[in-house]
């Protein structure tokens, strides 16, 4: 972790920066003017492999020594299944009834995932697992269903408590069947909760009270345990309800679970695990570290989701919003790119970056909101990509037309252009003209989007074409800086996971754990589990 913070010292202004103001503030400039003229003329797949830790011998010695050190430092996510907290590890596949509505990377995730419960639960004789930020309730079935654990699912959305409970109702048929052999077992039904946990205190009073729900049959407990309180006055109540009752029951072990629980809801787990005496082992792995609380630039008196341990906060590391949202890049996905998409990537990046000079330039009072510009490059991906279809079946079909085509000079490219529709459609027109002309009009249809999602008229004052214009013989440097910053990205994750596992790893002699790369890092980029339990756990050899 020192390394760590160390290393990132050095490049605060290439973290904090934001590339939608590459163009406005000449970002290229504020990097080693050799590393961005020698990147800008590599090939794309080689920009992406920077961040896998990609170098080439004709580059700079010092370009060379940042991606060798910064890869060095990333902590490994190759899968691992065979460590040893996960003792007699065995992963089953699912069926199609209780897979069903699983894409192929939600099904990777729950089916790994639901068998580590498994293993981590009869490993510390559990009897209860509760599934944190359940969703839709994909891994609380599979370990009702398929593993037979009494399982409570809390999430703070009602509609995904609805939709679990209903998928419930449907796959309970099926495996009644299944069970009817078994005269004397009782099917598991995972139990619902919906409420909003803003703290590890509420989080463990909601863990504790939840234990007497027998699994009977689905139901969304928000009613019986929330009722009409409030939030404050909620936690209350639950706090008095996990007290040491006069009846002298003893209360099951529980495991916390939670698959990609979101900012600080995993961090609340593992405190929850810390302090709840009933919580015997934890398996959790977090997600959308953009979205954790930060103690450096909250002033709040509630506990933070960053820094966790002692040694951090000790250290004074601030990391900031910019350097969360690169902690959720993907090294691994950008290997498996295409040219294509790459370049576009890069391209729809150019667009954002000149759009918001248009906005500095035409609308200022525009940025002094932050304006979210949603998903309009996603979008206009998506139309190239039904466009360059189109436009190779239109190169590859014959067409009975026997009209002459009219052309007329293009304004910005000597290029010609179909004026005429007699059996082409406007997306193959489009296609004809240079890589300059569909890059002025794709900007445009950009740029005419975000306007839209703003509320925002465009008058016929602004330049479009023109802005692009300016914007472009500096494009071929947003690739090399997108991925010289994008490579500090798995450093700064890896600090956030090391924080989370020393800040257990300081309960010296209370608690084990581990940091376990569970899932297919292509398939699943947020694969890193932090497994623990506490060394006075029911543990016994299976």
């Amino acid at each position: 972790m020192k390394a760590i913070s160390t290393f990132l010292s050095g490049f605060r202004q290439l973290i904090d920066s934001h590339v939608v103001n590459f163009f406005k503030d000449k970002l290229w400039g504020t990097v080693d003017r050799e590393w961005m003229e020698c990147l800008r003329k590599e090939p794309v797949e080689d920009l992406l492999g920077i961040p896998s830790g990609l170098v080439r011998e004709h580059w700079p010695p010092s370009l060379q020594e940042f991606v060798l050190t910064l890869r060095s430092l990333v902590l490994s996510k190759e899968q691992n299944l065979s460590h040893t907290v996960l003792n007699n590890f065995h992963v089953s596949s699912l069926g199609s009834v209780i897979s069903q509505g699983m894409n192929t990377k939600k099904k990777h995730e729950v089916e790994v995932l639901a068998a580590a419960v498994s293993t981590i639960a009869h490993g510390v004789n559990a009897q209860k697992i509760v599934d944190v930020g359940s969703g839709q309730g994909y891994l609380a079935q599979v370990l009702s269903f398929e593993y037979q654990l009494s399982v409570i699912a809390v999430d703070a959305s009602g509609h995904h408590s609805a939709v679990t409970n209903a998928r419930a109702k449907r796959i309970k048929k099926h495996y009644a069947a299944k069970l009817q052999k078994y005269r004397n077992e009782q099917m598991k039904i995972p139990q619902t909760i919906t409420c909003e946990i803003l703290s590890s205190d509420f989080l463990a009073a909601l863990s504790i009270t939840a234990q007497d729900v027998k699994n009977e049959k689905p139901s969304d407990m928000v009613g019986s345990i929330l009722g009409t309180k409030s939030l404050r006055d909620s936690e209350a109540y639950l706090c008095q309800a996990a007290c040491p009752r006069d009846n002298g029951n003893i209360k099951p072990f529980l495991v916390l679970a939670g698959l990609h629980a979101c900012g600080d809801l995993s961090v609340n787990m593992l405190r929850t695990f810390v302090d709840c005496k009933e919580v015997k082992a934890l398996i959790s792995i977090g997600c959308c570290y953009n979205l954790l609380s930060e103690e450096h630039s909250q002033k709040t008196s509630v506990q933070c989701g960053f820094p966790m341990s002692n040694g951090a906060k000790i250290s004074g590391v601030a990391l900031g919003k910019s350097a969360r949202d690169l902690a959720c890049q993907s090294a691994e996905r950008w290997q498996s790119l295409t040219k294509e998409a790459a370049l576009q990537n890069f391209q729809l990046h150019a667009f954002r970056s000149a759009f918001q000079m248009v906005l500095d330039e035409y609308c200022p009072g525009i940025l002094m909101s932050s304006p979210s510009i949603g998903r309009q490059g996603k979008a206009l991906r998506r139309r190239q990509s039904r466009r360059q279809r189109e436009s190779q079946f239109y190169k590859e079909a014959s067409f009975p037309c026997s009209c002459k085509l009219k052309y007329k000079e293009c304004a910005c490219a000597s290029s010609e252009v179909c004026l005429e529709k007699p059996c082409f459609t406007e997306e193959y027109r489009e296609t004809q003209s240079t890589t300059c002309s569909r890059n002025h009009i794709l900007f445009e249809e950009f740029s005419m989007s975000a306007f839209h999602h703003l509320g925002f008229d465009c008058s016929k004052d602004v330049n479009l074409c023109g802005m692009w214009d300016r914007c472009k013989p500096f494009f071929d440097f947003i690739g090399p800086y997108w991925s010289l910053r994008a490579a500090l990205g798995p450093v700064i994750e890896s600090y956030i996971l090391l924080d989370r596992l020393l800040f257990l790893q300081e309960k010296a002699g209370v608690v084990e754990a581990h940091l376990v790369p569970l899932f297919d890092p292509k398939q699943s980029p947020r694969n890193v589990a932090i497994v623990a339990r506490k060394s006075n756990a029911n543990i016994h050899n299976a």
